[in-house]
C-alpha cells in the first residue's frame, strides 16, 4: 500500500480513537480546560482587584472592580504560550494605579536554578515587572522576587542575589542596587508604614531573627535575637514596634506534634532592637505554633490589639490580646469559637476589619466570615450554600471579593455582594467547550478506617451506578498530607487538576473515591497530628485499608477491578496499597511517591548518619520498601527528574525494587519537570498515561474510554500515546 494511503488510514483511525465514546460525555482535554484562577489581591485604593488566571498553562494578570454592577474584567499581560513560567508574588503599589508581579521562577523553593521543563533553549529567569492598570505594557524591572514597594510608591525592595536590593520605580533606566548584604538566607522585605524601615526575616538553620534595616542610617538592627527561631513579623501601626513570632529552634522531626516547646509572641523596638514577650502558649494542646493558610499570621489592629491563630481548643482559631502593658502570659480572647478551623484570613488596608474562610458548619467546604478588628461588632457570614468560597479580601471602599469553586465549575474570582450573592468578576475566562453541566456532584460519605477512626470522603459515582452492574472502582489518596479535599473544586491547582481527572474517571464508568486520611487539615489538631502517622508508623495506611473495604463492599463496585492513585504523599499511599495490599488493590498509579521514609529522612537530616537508629528503622518499616516483597499488582511510576518536594532517587530505587521482584510496572518520566507539573500538558499527558493503564488492566474498552489528549503533532507525545493504544487494542482484537 502506498504510503500515502498508510498515512490517510493511519489519521483517519488516529481521529475515531481521539473522539469521545458514546458513553462518555467530554475529553480530558475538555475538563482540564477550565481555568485555574489565584493570587487575588485587593488595591489600597479604591475597589479593584487583580489576580492571576492560568488558562491551559497561559498564564497572566487580570483586573476587575469589585462591587460595581459590571466588573469589566480586563487582561493586563499578554502571554500566549504554554512555557512553565509560573506568575506570582502580586503586589500593588500604594496609589493602586499600577501592578508589580513576579514571572517564572521557583516560588516554593526560592533561590535554587529557575526550573525549565518547557525546554526554552534560551533559558529561564526570574523576573519582576510592574505594569499599570490603565494603560501601558508590562516593564521588566530587575532579575529578583519578592517584590515591597515603599509607601510613598518611590522604591521597590526586593530579594535578589546575596540580599535585598531595591531599585527606582520613577525612572525606567534605573539599575538595581543592593541595599545591605546579611548573613543567613533573607526573607522578603516588608516596608514599614512610614517607609523609615525595611523589616525582614533571616534564617540562620538552628534558629533565624528578625531583622530591621534603617534606611537613612543604614544600619541592620537584629530584634530581640534569641537561640530560637523568630517568624512572621508585623509593623505596629506607628511604625516604631515589630511585633512576631517566637519557636524553638531546629526542626520538629518525624512523627506527631501535638505538643512540644510553648511557643510565643515578642514585641520590639524598630530602632533599638530592645524586646519583650507579650505572650506565651501554655504546655499542653496549643503550644506547638500551627500558621493560617495565609502569609500574614499576626494582625495589629489600629486599637492596640493583636490578633494571632492558635489552637488551644484543638481547633485552629482566631484569638485577640491587647499589647500595651502585656508581658509573658497576658490573657487571650477567643473570637471564633466551635469546632471548626480558620484557613485563610485577610485586613482591610486601614486593618479596621477581617475576613477570613473557614468550615464552619461544614467541615467538608469553605466558606467566608467578616468582622471588626476590634471584636466588638460580632462576626457576620458573608457566604454559604453548596459552593467553596476562600482567601477573601477587603478593598478600601470595603467590597470583599473571595475565589469561588463548586461541584462543576474550577476556582474564580468573584464579588461578595451585601445579600451574600456571589457575582463573577470575569465569566470569560471560562471556555465555551468546558462540561461543567456534564460533571458529577460528588457525595460526602463517612467510612470506617480499619482501627475504626472515622474518615471523610467524597464519592463521585458514574452516570451508569444504578445499572444493577458491578463497577471498575478506584481510590485517590491526595497529597500533603497537610491537605483536605473538599465537595468541590480544590483552591490550590495541583488538587484541582486532580479533581478535574477524578470527574474524568467517573466519565468513564469508574466509582471514585476520594480519601481525607488521617494526617490532613479540616478536622481538628489531633486528626491532623495524627499518632504513629507517615515515618512514624504509616497509620494511614488504616485509612487505606479502610477505603478499599468500603469500595471491596460496595454492590455496584466489582471487587475484583479495584485501583489505586494519588501523588506525593498520595503516591505513597498508593505504593504502600500496592506492596502491603495487592490482594484489595488490583493496580496503582503512582505520581511522585515517597517510597523510603529512611532516606527520606536522612536527605532532610543533610546526611546526618549520627540519627537516632530506631527512628530510622520505623521510617524504613513505614515505607513501600520495605513490603516490596508482597507487592503483586502492576503499577504506573510518574515524576518529573528536576522535582524538589520528592528526590528522583525515590522513584528510581522504586523501579529498581521493582524490577527485581519481577513486578510488573511502567514508567514515565518527565525531563526538567517540577513536583507539581509547571507545563499544562504535563498534566494532560499524565492524566492520560493514568487511564489508559487502569483501561488496559480493567477492561475498560475502547467503548467506554475515549484517549485523553488530543494530537496536536503527529509526531508528539499525545500522537505517540495514540499509537501505543491503538497497538494495544489492535492486538486485543486479533
Amino acid at each position: 500500500m502506498p504510503w500515502r494511503v498508510i498515512l490517510v488510514v493511519f489519521v483517519g483511525c488516529l481521529s475515531s480513537i481521539l473522539k469521545p465514546a458514546s458513553a462518555q460525555n467530554f475529553t480530558l482535554q475538555q475538563v482540564m480546560s477550565g481555568t485555574f484562577n489565584s493570587e487575588l489581591q485587593a488595591s489600597p485604593k479604591g475597589s479593584r482587584v487583580v489576580w492571576m488566571a492560568n488558562q491551559e498553562g497561559k498564564r497572566n494578570v487580570w483586573v476587575a472592580e469589585a462591587g460595581s454592577g459590571n466588573s469589566a474584567a480586563r487582561q493586563l499581560t499578554a502571554y500566549a504560550a504554554d512555557d512553565g513560567q509560573d506568575i506570582g508574588d502580586i503586589t500593588w503599589t500604594p496609589d493602586g494605579q499600577s501592578v508589580v508581579y513576579v514571572y517564572g521562577g521557583d516560588f516554593e523553593f526560592p533561590g535554587r536554578p529557575d526550573p525549565n521543563p518547557a525546554l526554552l533553549a534560551g533559558g529561564v529567569e526570574q523576573t519582576i515587572f510592574i505594569v499599570p492598570v490603565d494603560s501601558g505594557k508590562p516593564r521588566r524591572v530587575a532579575a529578583g522576587r519578592s517584590p515591597s514597594v515603599s509607601p510613598d510608591g518611590k522604591i521597590l525592595a526586593f530579594l535578589g542575589k546575596e540580599g535585598i536590593w531595591s531599585v527606582s520605580l520613577g525612572n525606567d533606566a534605573a539599575k538595581p542596587e543592593l541595599m545591605f548584604h546579611a548573613r543567613g538566607t533573607p526573607g522578603p522585605p516588608m516596608w514599614s508604614p512610614d517607609g523609615k524601615y525595611l523589616a525582614f526575616t533571616s534564617n540562620r538553620g538552628d534558629h533565624g531573627f528578625v531583622g530591621v534595616y534603617c534606611i537613612g542610617d543604614k544600619t541592620i538592627t537584629y530584634m530581640d535575637p534569641s537561640t530560637q527561631t523568630d517568624r512572621y513579623p508585623e509593623w505596629s501601626p506607628d511604625s516604631r514596634q515589630i511585633v512576631f513570632v517566637r519557636t524553638a529552634g531546629g526542626g520538629g522531626g518525624a512523627g506527631a506534634r501535638r505538643t512540644g516547646e510553648p511557643w510565643s509572641i515578642h514585641v520590639a523596638d524598630a530602632a533599638t532592637g530592645a524586646g519583650r514577650e507579650v505572650w506565651r502558649a501554655a504546655k499542653g494542646q496549643g503550644s506547638v505554633f500551627h500558621p493560617l493558610a495565609t502569609e500574614q499570621q499576626l494582625f495589629w489592629t489600629p486599637g492596640g490589639h493583636l490578633i494571632f491563630p492558635l489552637e488551644l481548643d484543638g481547633w485552629e482559631h482566631l484569638y485577640s490580646m491587647p499589647i500595651a502593658g502585656q508581658t509573658g502570659g497576658g490573657a487571650a480572647v477567643l473570637l471564633t469559637p466551635g469546632d471548626f478551623e480558620v484557613e485563610h484570613v485577610a485586613a482591610s488596608p486601614d486593618r479596621a476589619n477581617l475576613v477570613f474562610s473557614s468550615n464552619q458548619g461544614d467541615i467538608d467546604r469553605r466558606h467566608v466570615w467578616q468582622m471588626a478588628a476590634d471584636g466588638k461588632a460580632g462576626i457576620r457570614q458573608l457566604t454559604n450554600g453548596e459552593g467553596i468560597e476562600v482567601l477573601p479580601v477587603m478593598t478600601a471602599s470595603g467590597s470583599v471579593a473571595v475565589l469561588r469553586a463548586d461541584a462543576r465549575v474550577p476556582i474564580r474570582p468573584a464579588f461578595v455582594a451585601n445579600n451574600g450573592e456571589l457575582r463573577d468578576l470575569a465569566p470569560q475566562l471560562m471556555p465555551a467547550d468546558y462540561p461543567a453541566k456534564k460533571l458529577v456532584v460528588p457525595q460526602q460519605v463517612i467510612l470506617s478506617a480499619a482501627d475504626g477512626m472515622k474518615i471523610h470522603g467524597q464519592l463521585f459515582l458514574p452516570a451508569t451506578a444504578n445499572d444493577g452492574k458491578q463497577h471498575p472502582a478506584l481510590v485517590f489518596f491526595h497529597g500533603g498530607s497537610r491537605r483536605q479535599m473538599l465537595l468541590g473544586y480544590h483552591y490550590m491547582d495541583y488538587y484541582s487538576n486532580a479533581y478535574a481527572m477524578n470527574q474524568y474517571l467517573a466519565s468513564l464508568g469508574y466509582v471514585v473515591l476520594s480519601v481525607n486520611y488521617r494526617s490532613g487539615i479540616g478536622y481538628g489538631l489531633n486528626f491532623r497530628e495524627a499518632l504513629n502517622y507517615g515515618p512514624g508508623g504509616a497509620s494511614e495506611y488504616n485509612d487505606v485499608q479502610g477505603a478499599g473495604l468500603y469500595m471491596r463492599n460496595r454492590p455496584d463496585v466489582d471487587p475484583a477491578r479495584i485501583g489505586a492513585w494519588g501523588g506525593s504523599y498520595g503516591g505513597y499511599l498508593t505504593a504502600l496499597a500496592l506492596a502491603r495490599s495487592s490482594d484489595l488493590f488490583a493496580a496503582g498509579v503512582d505520581f511522585h511517591g515517597v517510597h523510603d521514609w529512611a532516606a527520606r529522612l536522612n536527605q532532610q537530616a543533610g546526611g546526618d548518619t549520627a540519627a537516632d537508629p530506631n527512628v530510622t528503622r520505623i521510617a524504613f518499616e513505614s515505607s513501600p520498601l520495605a513490603s516490596v516483597k508482597t507487592w503483586k499488582s502492576p503499577v504506573l511510576l510518574i515524576q518529573g527528574d528536576d522535582d524538589r518536594n520528592v528526590a528522583f532517587s525515590q522513584t528510581v530505587r522504586m523501579a529498581a525494587a521493582l524490577r527485581a521482584q519481577g513486578v510488573e510496572f511502567e514508567e514515565h518520566v518527565f525531563p526538567d519537570e517540577i513536583h507539581g507539573f509547571l507545563v499544562h500538558r504535563s498534566w494532560v499527558t499524565a492524566y492520560g498515561l493514568t487511564s489508559d493503564f487502569f483501561g488496559r488492566h480493567f477492561k475498560v474498552t475502547p467503548s467506554t474510554h475515549a484517549l485523553s489528549a488530543p494530537a496536536e503533532t503527529l509526531g508528539g507525545p499525545s500522537a505517540h500515546l495514540a499509537m501505543r493504544i491503538a497497538a494495544r487494542q489492535d492486538a486485543m482484537e486479533h
